[in-house]
């Protein structure tokens, strides 16, 4: 009896998918199951359990409390995109750094992972510890799928536009903001020598004032980095001449996570620590 329950329970709970799919909600919350329940003859005190047996049968994946995704398994239903589920799992969010590389086709490489720069903390990525440290990674896998969310100060949640991804609107960062995060931790996108390429392959359709002008919402360290590259690729004085102007105390590495050694650039007040490949 109990059988044959539980199957009346997961063919009504798979009429449940199906209308939440027809409604457009691929992803989907537990009120949104709530209010088809009841057209499909599930009972509101049943709604839970059959999501939980869903999820056993692979027709949804549970992304965290509350959010679910309807399973590409599910008859008639095309994989999501993994950019739209970041943009589930976490408000503001925006994919960057690699990702957003990738997607402006700056780079050939493919990233393993999904890049996310939010505001907010992932509670239970990481610990406590370090979910309070104002820019940090934290990684999560999701349906075999690796997304590494980067925090940031609200003032810094900035240079993003929304791009179509497949049937949703996501938002991503410009190709300028792109780059400008490759200045602050190359270490998301492979390297500094790939975040370096990319700059030099694609210099010229890229607005050099509006990077100069997010760079100066940023930090000086940014700013020098920025202007150093600006020159070994022949920008324009009066550009040059905006980051130039901006005072700095100290020398700082070109790579962020490079060692503090190499030539010292007096004009940029950097320190060129990086092999000699990546410098013209």
């Amino acid at each position: 009896m109990n059988a044959r329950n539980n199957q009346k329970h997961t063919r009504l709970g798979v009429e449940m998918v199906r209308k939440l799919s027809e409604d457009g909600k691929r992803i989907f919350t537990t009120q949104d199951a709530r209010k088809v329940a009841s057209f499909c003859g599930i009972a509101d005190s049943y709604v839970l359990e059959s999501l939980h047996h869903l999820s056993n049968t692979d027709w949804v994946v549970r992304l965290k409390r509350g959010l679910y995704v309807i399973s590409s398994s599910f008859p008639g239903m095309t994989p999501i995109h993994e950019f739209e589920i970041a943009m589930a799992l976490v408000h503001p969010a925006a994919i960057s750094h690699w990702s957003a590389m990738h997607f402006h086709g700056m780079t050939e490489q493919v990233p393993q992972r999904v890049y996310v720069t939010t505001t907010q903390a992932i509670v239970g990525s990481r610990s406590a510890k370090d979910r309070d440290k104002n820019r940090r990674s934290f990684s999560r896998e999701i349906n075999g799928v690796l997304y590494e969310f980067v925090r940031v100060k609200p003032e810094r949640f900035f240079g993003v536009k929304d791009y179509w991804v497949g049937e949703a609107k996501v938002t991503i960062t410009d190709p300028e903001r792109t780059l400008i995060d490759g200045l602050i931790a190359p270490k998301h996108f492979g390297d500094w020598a790939e975040v370096y390429s990319a700059f030099e392959s694609h210099f010229s359709e890229l607005d050099l004032n509006k990077m100069v002008d997010y760079s100066l919402r940023l930090d000086a360290a940014v700013v020098k980095r920025l202007g150093w590259i600006f020159e070994k690729l022949n920008a324009e004085n009066s550009i040059l001449q905006r980051l130039e102007d901006v005072p700095i105390k100290g020398y700082r590495i070109l790579d962020p996570t490079g060692p503090r050694k190499g030539h010292c650039n007096k004009r940029w007040m950097i320190q060129e620590n990086l092999p000699g490949r990546a410098i013209r």
